[in-house]
């Protein structure tokens, strides 16, 4: 949970930029890749980190534009990226200038769950976490480059000069 906006936007600003730059990697074409027919393909999962910002702060007092309609999925790559950049932006701006820490302590109604403010914050940066775990792995199949984000990628360690973990 978090007490305070900036230590919440400091988090945020981490995160957001590791989100984009998964998001800066991928193709028209990777958007197809899936695990299974029965499951997300990148494209879903891509594309509902990005709606999934508006859509999980719609219950709270924030106003910014954003979209939270997370179907039907674009098929533009670019598209995907630019819209997460342009919603990260407007949330910013909105945290920034609509809310104080004691805003952070106010409870919402979140899907059924009565949940602080800077409980819901937490939980929408874990969100992103879980689901870019999810990408990372349909960029590998989809034969794309994943950029390091904790640490170094397989394919970040050779431009570091160092060989990569054994399998």
């Amino acid at each position: 949970m978090f007490y305070s906006i900036n230590g919440f936007l400091q988090f945020w600003m981490y995160e957001a930029g590791a989100t984009q730059k998964l998001l800066n990697q991928l193709t028209d074409e990777s958007l197809q890749q899936e695990i299974t027919p029965e499951n997300w393909n990148l494209g879903r999962v891509s594309w509902h980190i990005v709606t999934a910002i508006r859509a999980m702060t719609s219950q709270t007092d924030l106003v910014f534009v954003a979209s939270a309609e997370d179907y039907p999925v674009p098929r533009s790559a670019k598209f995907i990226a630019d819209s997460y950049a342009q919603a990260c932006e407007a949330f910013f701006e909105a945290i920034t200038s609509q809310w104080t820490d004691e805003t952070l302590q106010e409870t919402v109604d979140f899907f059924g769950q009565e949940m602080p403010n800077g409980q819901l914050l937490m939980f929408l940066i874990q969100h992103q976490i879980h689901h870019r775990g999810q990408m990372t792995v349909l960029m590998r199949q989809a034969g794309l480059n994943v950029p390091g984000i904790y640490g170094p990628s397989q394919e970040e360690w050779a431009m570091l000069g160092m060989e990569a973990p054994k399998k």
